[in-house]
């Protein structure tokens, strides 16, 4: 027999999840010199990672020869002093991409659904395939706005998962605190509303969920310490709620899921309170810049909130591959449905603005 004839069906016909290329194939794929290459294709922050993170990995790695703390009793209780939350409302995650399939070994399984936005971040849809669940796909609203009301209007019987980020990846649209409170509230009581917030320390003032929390709403809310501190290559996240929904989940996870460098590096991110309001205005800064020179390009873009710009350049495949020649890797999403859109995440001036020159220069053409 073959491997695919022993296999479980429903992998065979799992989608794969494509990353962003790295910087080093595309050079070997392309003949270019790995230095000059900008990547600016995975919203990753250009201003590297925490330097309080990154001297607490340094010296985790002295003792890289003992397993993790398996619990993550530092870490878990740095989170609850930092949300005024208790440390059995927190779960630690290799990525919250991690706790988003916790979600589904906990609560999905065949004849269960769960409702998504039709453009969204695609793990969302993979997951609930993996275990076998349906996917109920939402179209987006007007300006590629998230219509939270059609969320909720999608809801089944069968629905078991919600799932909305908050900026969302990858239009970058955030919608208030109010709206996201009235969904939650609309939602019956055999949903949970998964509310992804990758890209909140970006905002200025990001929704608070604790209130909906506390007033025993179905929800649990995800974090990452891979965009805005920086983490991204050592992949932990955490997600906070109700004891009871984290109890739960907590029994899905593998021990030591997340390795003690990872661990050590986000709890001294959390404590790096300059270096996240220093990125916010770089990304201000920096996203203000990317704007201003698509409008001088005549592109129709999407006010990003997150730290990347949806823009609408003709044929999106034909336009990452022209300016990947070029040494910029951007990202297509003609996968989230969207075949005329960039996604260009925000880096330094000096990347903003060779990519807005390449841009023009890929156009001209």
């Amino acid at each position: 027999m073959t491997y695919a004839e022993l296999a479980n069906q429903g992998i065979l016909t799992q989608p794969v999840y494509e990353a962003g290329k790295p910087i080093d194939q595309v050079a070997r794929e392309l003949g270019l010199d790995p230095a000059g290459i900008v990547k600016l294709a995975s919203n990753e922050n250009p201003l590297g990672p925490s330097p309080k993170a990154l001297a607490a990995a340094k010296r985790a790695l002295d003792e890289a020869q003992l397993y993790p703390d398996g619990g993550y009793y530092v870490l878990r209780e740095r989170l609850a002093r930092k949300w005024g939350l208790g440390m059995d409302q927190f779960i630690i995650g290799d990525g919250s991409n991690e706790i988003l399939e916790l979600l589904g070994h906990a609560f999905l399984a065949p004849g269960v659904e769960c409702v998504m936005h039709r453009s969204s971040f695609i793990v969302y849809k993979l997951v609930t395939l993996m275990f076998g669940a349906t996917p109920v796909e939402v179209p987006l609203g007007p300006g590629l706005r998230q219509d939270l009301q059609a969320l909720a209007a999608a809801v089944t019987p069968r629905t078991r998962l919600v799932f909305l980020a908050s900026p969302a990846n990858p239009v970058g649209v955030a919608n208030t605190e109010e709206e996201i409170a009235a969904l939650v509230r609309a939602l019956p009581p055999q949903v949970i509303l998964v509310f992804d917030e990758a890209y909140a320390e970006y905002l200025e003032r990001a929704p608070d969920m604790r209130p909906l929390i506390a007033e025993g709403r179905k929800v649990i809310a995800l974090r990452t310490f891979s965009k805005i501190y920086g983490l991204a290559s050592l992949r932990v996240g955490y997600g906070y709620a109700a004891r009871e929904l984290i109890a739960v989940v907590q029994r899905a996870r593998q021990p030591f899921n997340v390795n003690g460098v990872a661990a050590a590096a986000a709890t001294a991110a959390l404590d790096d309170e300059e270096f996240v309001t220093r990125c916010r205005a770089a990304n201000r800064a920096g996203m203000a810049q990317l704007e201003e020179g698509l409008a001088r390009l005549g592109l129709e873009f999407v006010p990003g909130q997150g730290n990347f710009i949806l823009t609408k350049v003709g044929d999106g495949v034909a336009v990452f591959d022209a300016l990947q020649r070029l040494g910029l890797i951007t990202r297509p999403v003609k996968g989230y449905g969207l075949p005329e859109w960039l996604r260009i995440s925000v880096g330094t001036p000096e990347q903003n603005a060779r990519l807005l020159a390449a841009l023009a220069q890929v156009l001209r053409r």
